[in-house]
């Protein structure tokens, strides 16, 4: 079988989609990758795939460039005469699903979250909407990491639900993210890994940490990943206040996955947040929010939850977390890694994605 996979950026693609990719080549398919030009391209084209350079503007509504980008797909469908259409992320999953329809070629559409689009009323939102209707129509199979966002699109008259699959995320590699030995730290130390912003709940953690900070509890913050603009300040102030350590993007995360207590993510939003997965695979205990894509990685003996938006119900999930004896923490994270094994492993994942082809 000819597959041919939309999405917007490498990055993602080779971190979540690098194995059910592996798996495809192996099972004897031919493999076309439409997405812009980066630096983890190589490794796809190493690997057996057929690359197509397809710019995206990937933020933002343009009509002008995203009818162009819808033109662009139907004249890549055309071309690779693919038997199947796989497509990631809103732009390629919107216009690569409409093209599709177009062309009259199977596809699978994979919503990994809804997006800030989604979290309040307005006209961007009503355009989604009725962007995805098209989208969505004729798909063979939509899949979701999360109940929660399959019954919005199904509520919305986006998709029937019996056209709907929930996978378990993009699953986790768990022979990559092996379990880590619980540290012996002095002081506890938090980790947070993703986009430092305001959606990934950054201000409520700094606001828990000045908190667990203000009561001379002995912590600290780890952050690891590429920063907005706006909180250049804020960090480097905390940093100086010897409280947090700011590492930027870090291609090799293990390391500090290995060196901390307690991961910590009071995201807002989310598909299915891959750190959580990736932090309990390694043993480590989990703090994230009680919503869908982020809940599901914890279960009562590997972690704890939060309210999302409340620094008051994180601050004391921090400080139960600060309370409890060492052995009990790595017991939380020995469960958590368990846990991982049963449910996300990556390879049933893929299995399951394969199956509905």
């Amino acid at each position: 079988m000819r597959i041919l996979i939309l999405t917007n950026f490498d990055l993602g693609l080779y971190k979540f989609r690098k194995e059910l990719i592996e798996e495809l080549l192996k099972r004897g398919n031919e493999v076309y990758i439409s997405l812009p030009d980066g630096d983890l391209v190589k490794h796809f084209e190493k690997m057996g795939c057929v690359f197509i350079n397809t710019p995206i503007d990937r933020r933002g509504i343009n009509p002008q460039k995203d009818y162009g980008l819808l033109k662009l797909y139907k004249k890549i469908m055309m071309d690779v005469n693919p038997d199947f259409v796989l497509t990631y992320t809103i732009k390629p999953n919107i216009y690569g699903g409409i093209a599709a329809r177009h062309v009259k070629k199977q596809y699978a559409v994979n919503i990994t979250g809804l997006g800030s689009a989604f979290e309040k009323s307005g006209i961007i939102k009503m355009i989604v909407i009725k962007l995805y209707k098209h989208a969505l129509k004729k798909a063979k199979v939509i899949f979701f990491e999360n109940s929660s966002n399959r019954d919005d699109l199904v509520s919305y008259g986006c998709c029937a639900k019996d056209k709907t699959v929930v996978l378990h995320g993009a699953g986790v590699n768990t022979e990559i993210y092996t379990y880590q030995q619980y540290p012996y730290n002095d002081t506890i130390r938090f980790l947070f890994i993703g986009r430092v912003m305001k959606e990934k709940g950054i201000d409520e953690l700094i606001e828990s940490m000045k908190m667990l900070i203000k009561e001379n509890i002995k912590c600290f913050l780890d952050v690891v990943g590429p920063f907005e603009e706006d909180y250049k300040e804020k960090l480097e102030r905390y940093e100086r206040e010897g409280w947090l350590k700011y590492h930027g993007y870090q291609e090799n995360v293990m390391p500090f996955i290995a060196a901390c207590d307690c991961f910590v993510l009071p995201s807002y939003h989310e598909g299915m947040a891959n750190t959580n997965l990736e932090c309990a695979s390694s043993g480590r205990p989990i703090i994230t929010s009680a919503i869908h894509g982020c809940m599901e990685a914890v279960v009562k003996e590997s972690g704890l939850l939060c309210e999302p938006k409340n620094s008051e119900s994180l601050y004391k999930a921090m400080k139960k977390m600060t309370e409890l004896r060492r052995e009990d923490r790595e017991k939380m994270g020995k469960a958590g890694r368990d846990y991982m094994i049963d449910v996300f492993d990556k390879k049933k994942v893929i299995d399951d994605t394969i199956s509905f082809l």
